[in-house]
């Protein structure tokens, strides 16, 4: 009996842990949004090395959530974006690292962001000798994550950012279009606003490059 009991709290301490990560995952990504979407950038590369130590302690305190480990990926890469030059190079090896991590632990997790969040780094990121940018792993990445989330805002925004770098102008049209005719997701307003501004831009520049 006594060992019923303890099997029945421990599965209840475990869903209460679970439960406090995901809140944990959700002020991350919230922090994210407003400082990618709302703060200027002279400003984000400060905001996301502070969020980076945030994010950095869930997901080390949770070694088993991939959720936590994309999010810190995430967080990472934009911290890098902000950052620029060569010294964003560790913090984007960084980023890849927390991508592997989760999908390592489950690739399926939050619709297959580790596969499309580690493509976006490796077209993205300079190649050999300076980086480990490689457009060849982009892709495999960027189709595994389309194949989990097909019609999904990000993975069909990437894909179509990926397809106009490579000069397939009717292939990043196309992504483009499909990411813009995604549903809204549940709790990410702001994410989508800012994400379906970058893709009208990005198509204007597809339409500036047929001029």
């Amino acid at each position: 009996m006594n060992k019923i009991f303890l099997a029945i709290a421990l599965a209840v301490f475990g869903n209460v842990a679970w439960a406090d990560v995901a809140e944990d995952v959700v002020r991350v990504r919230s922090s994210w949004e407003k400082i990618k979407y709302r703060m200027p950038e002279k400003e984000q590369e400060a905001a996301f090395e502070q969020l980076a130590k945030e994010s950095a302690s869930i997901k080390g305190a949770n070694p088993k959530h991939a959720p936590a480990a994309i999010w810190h990926g995430i967080v990472e890469a934009s911290y890098a974006g902000a950052k620029g030059g060569l010294g964003a190079l560790g913090l984007a090896k960084n980023a890849k690292k927390s991508f592997e991590d989760a999908l390592a632990i489950d690739p399926k997790a939050l619709d297959g962001s580790a596969y499309t969040s580690l493509g976006s780094l490796y077209y993205q990121v300079p190649g050999w000798p300076i980086g480990f940018g490689d457009d060849k792993m982009a892709l495999e990445m960027l189709n595994k994550g389309l194949a989990l989330n097909p019609n999904g805002i990000d993975p069909n925004y990437f894909y179509g950012d990926f397809l106009f770098r490579n000069g397939d102008l009717n292939g990043a049209e196309n992504a483009l279009k499909k990411a813009l005719a995604a549903a809204p997701r549940d709790g990410r307003a702001l994410a989508d606003e800012g994400r379906r501004k970058e893709i009208n831009e990005l198509l204007s520049k597809v339409a500036k490059k047929r001029k």
